[in-house]
């Protein structure tokens, strides 16, 4: 009875346009969270700024996930349309990581409970990599169908080492490690083509450029947890990440005077990884320069989800999320 209330207090034309791309939103408040967590640890940042944020984040994701599993009952062709089509399906992934960043959280207060997480957000991260890249290979796509998003499913890859540490055998790590590393450079190909030889992105896809950023940064985050060891490839990671950072906001022109689109969390997550990693980078080097690095990154890493989180309640009170595109 609760259920079909439930169902019925959300309007259902807005329910049947809700978007995938929801789940970014969980993905950008949890990696913030995980930033003031690894502020904590590495310079004694007050704990319960990142733990209560990581709390509400975990609401949040609980609160999207059934709001999905709704339109799944109900509006099952929109979900089917948002599987075959080919920017939207990349972003199933966001879904998956989203439960790994959870199982990063959980660590610090359930091991048991970030298990599961990790194991459950794992399974459904390799099955979407290949659901994505089998669509890739079965359909006729064309250039302009490009854009990092692309990389999210990718990016997962990277991230399960992270949160699987402790959890499952290395080899199994290294294998979703390999996939990430390996597609993130013929991807990063294929995009940088895109951007340089055909017509530009739509404006409601600029924010995505900021997504160029997570691959190194995670990916040097990964190796870090995975060998111990800051050598010649982990600083090539994190001087590749530490790039597309300031190559985005050289950019910065391109993202002024844009209207919202739910998007605009593109920039979140991938500016909480280039956060995190440059505070791992201080933690291995004791360099000063990362220290005031990393309070730099989190400043605006902070600005950039807040300003993106008030614009998204703001748009939601005035109906302009989950209509028709």
């Amino acid at each position: 009875m609760q259920n079909s209330e439930s169902i019925k207090a959300i309007p259902s034309n807005r329910l049947q346009f809700f978007p995938i791309m929801m789940f970014a939103t969980v993905m950008g408040l949890m990696g913030l969270s995980m930033v003031f967590i690894k502020l904590n640890v590495s310079f004694d940042f007050p704990y319960e700024i990142g733990f209560y944020l990581g709390l509400f984040t975990s609401g949040l994701f609980l609160l999207i996930v059934l709001t999905y599993f709704f339109k799944i009952v109900l509006y099952v062709k929109e979900v089917k349309h948002e599987l075959s089509h080919p920017i939207r399906v990349n972003f199933f992934a966001a879904s998956s990581i989203s439960t790994l960043l959870l199982s990063m959280f959980f660590r610090h207060i359930d091991m048991y409970i970030a298990n599961i997480l990790f194991f459950v957000g794992a399974l459904v991260h390799i099955f979407f990599t290949f659901y994505t890249i089998k669509f890739w290979i079965n359909n006729n796509l064309e250039i302009a169908h490009s854009n990092p998003a692309w990389f999210i499913p990718i990016v997962g890859n990277l991230i399960v080492p992270i949160a699987g540490v402790g959890f499952i055998d290395k080899s199994i790590l290294y294998f979703y490690y390999s996939i990430g590393i390996f597609f993130w450079i013929i991807l990063f190909s294929i995009i940088l083509n895109r951007i340089i030889f055909h017509k530009q992105f739509a404006a409601k896809f600029m924010p995505t450029l900021f997504i160029l950023i997570a691959p190194p940064a995670i990916g040097f985050i990964s190796y870090i947890k995975l060998t111990a060891s800051l050598d010649f490839f982990a600083h090539i990671l994190y001087s590749l990440g530490l790039f597309f950072t300031i190559l985005v906001f050289v950019m910065y022109k391109n993202y002024m005077n844009i209207k919202f689109f739910i998007s605009w969390w593109a920039f979140t997550f991938p500016m909480a990884a280039i956060s995190l990693a440059t505070i791992l980078m201080y933690e291995l080097t004791n360099v000063v320069f990362y220290e005031y690095l990393s309070y730099i990154f989190t400043l605006i890493t902070t600005s950039i989800v807040v300003l993106v989180a008030v614009q998204t309640v703001v748009h939601m009170r005035k109906k302009e999320i989950c209509i028709m595109e």
